[in-house]
């Protein structure tokens, strides 16, 4: 009877053992994991910085969490927190991935804006340029306005490669100084012509 009492107890024993030692929450690690690295794959730290490093943050702070817990004596770990944070950093990772294809349309809504801009502004620098005054000292400026709109023209179809890219943020600055370069280039020749008119 005395060794089958003995047997019950380490049976016993060996069971609050085994319930006792919680398991560090590998699959939830992994999946929270998976959706951080799938959301930066989408480019969010171009579009969304701010909430991609709230997601990151979290990420680390779950881990650190179950670092914590590992860093307990067996019986008393408990993951149960740290499995609440990393399904909320699941759920955050998806909810900015869903927040990202908004501000991609957006960004791209406003590159091709800027490209169309910078476009007219070129053809109005052009057209301006065509009925520019040729006096006897503008010769030298004139083909110096006409070097100017030449590059710009060049550099307009640049625009659309950055597009076709998905380089967005860059393309909107490009396309904002072509147009400010094309804007000076008439302003010059709008001067020249006010100059010769009041001559």
């Amino acid at each position: 009877m005395k060794r089958l009492l003995k047997v019950f107890t380490y049976g016993l024993l060996v069971m609050f053992i085994l319930v006792g030692c919680a398991k560090q929450p590998s699959e939830d690690m992994s999946a929270a994991q998976k959706a951080v690295e799938d959301l930066k794959a989408t480019g969010a730290e171009k579009y969304i910085p701010e909430d991609t490093k709230k997601v990151d943050d979290s990420l680390a702070a779950a881990l650190n969490e179950i670092k914590a817990q590992d860093g307990k004596f067996a019986l008393s770990r408990n993951y149960d927190k740290a499995k609440q944070m990393l399904a909320q950093v699941k759920a955050d990772a998806e909810k900015v991935k869903v927040d990202i294809a908004a501000k991609k349309e957006e960004a791209k809504k406003n590159a091709l804006a800027g490209q169309q801009a910078a476009r007219a502004s070129v053809k109005e620098a052009k057209a301006l340029l065509a009925k520019a005054p040729m006096g006897k000292g503008s010769r030298a400026d004139i083909e110096a306005l006409k070097g100017d709109i030449k590059g710009l023209e060049d550099s307009v179809p640049e625009l659309q490669q950055l597009i076709d890219k998905e380089d967005y943020a860059v393309a909107i600055d490009k396309a904002k100084a072509i147009k400010e370069k094309a804007e000076g280039v008439s302003n010059q020749i709008k001067e020249a012509m006010k100059k010769v008119k009041g001559k």
